[in-house]
């Protein structure tokens, strides 16, 4: 296999309020438009929400969890500013702040937040090997 991650996809309770959500974070949606389910593009890969149950029975798992997942998406910037401003935004379009950004101890910065569903994603800067767009 060649690891590459093609989609990943996040299950949700309310749809419409998740697609509101990313769509307020700047995510670009793709078609075709559907009421069953968003895709959005990730520049090489996309980000799918689906309903959390329908999710949970296409994958024949329970749907029941809640806590710490095991899993949080990550998004780097190239600045400590770039970090603060976007962790603005994300509470701006109803994000909830889990961590607050600061310095870390593998010498970066970063903080998470969780989307509406409780997803966790970091926003970083890590001043050691920045991943990001080419531009």
């Amino acid at each position: 296999m060649k690891p590459r991650i093609s989609m990943i996809t996040l299950g949700v309770e309310d749809l419409q309020a998740s697609i509101v959500f990313y769509e307020k974070m700047g995510f670009s949606r793709k078609e075709p438009v559907s009421d069953e389910i968003a895709f959005f593009d990730l520049n090489g890969s996309w980000l799918g929400l689906y309903p959390w149950g329908k999710l949970a029975e296409d994958a024949q798992v329970p749907p029941d969890g809640a806590g710490f997942r095991g899993v949080t998406l990550a998004h780097n910037l190239a600045s400590k500013e770039d970090v603060d401003a976007l962790m603005d935004e994300a509470v701006a379009a109803g994000a909830t702040m889990v961590k607050k950004p600061q310095e870390v101890f593998w010498g970066g910065y970063s903080g998470y937040f969780a989307d509406p569903d409780g997803h966790l994603w970091e926003i970083a800067f890590n001043p050691f090997s920045w991943i990001g767009p080419a531009d």
